[in-house]
């Protein structure tokens, strides 16, 4: 009997320590969504400057230069915004949901590949690059797949 009662007293004190790490979980959370929502302003303060800037000072037709700078602060944006769903899904959920991480990276991936400069990378980044492509299809594919049933 006494050995019951230990048990009892053990765990209460056992959830109770899990539900003290739960809430700073939740707290850190919330203080990683508002610092999430902070960068995601600035990105797009900085993607309006930008824009503003090239569209008075460049002359017409050679703004393709520049083109890939505004596309890599777009990706950047929607990174921002993946990881802030990633967050607000933790939130909601308290499970990371993989499917948004393999969708943010594949994000990720693809910002990198758009603003590379194939002048001054090696093969060797193209190929591990297109390895982490095909490896993050396969597994978005295959949650996709296990998810529908």
């Amino acid at each position: 009997m006494r050995r019951l009662f230990k048990r009892i007293a053990e765990s209460t004190t056992d959830d109770k320590f899990m539900h003290h790490i739960e809430s700073i979980e939740v707290v850190v959370s919330k203080v990683l969504s508002v610092a999430m929502v902070l960068v995601i302003l600035i990105a797009i303060f900085d993607l309006g400057v930008l824009l503003i800037k090239e569209l008075f000072s460049t002359p017409y037709g050679a703004i393709n230069k520049t083109l890939f700078k505004v596309f890599g602060l777009f990706l950047n944006i929607l990174i921002a915004l993946e990881i802030l769903e990633n967050i607000t899904a933790y939130l909601r959920k308290h499970v990371v949901q993989v499917e948004l991480v393999i969708v943010t990276s594949l994000i990720a991936v693809s910002r990198k590949i758009i603003i590379l400069d194939l002048d001054k990378t090696d093969g060797v980044e193209v190929i591990g690059l297109a390895v982490a492509i095909f490896s993050l299809s396969i597994s978005y594919w295959i949650i996709r797949y296990s998810n529908s049933k």
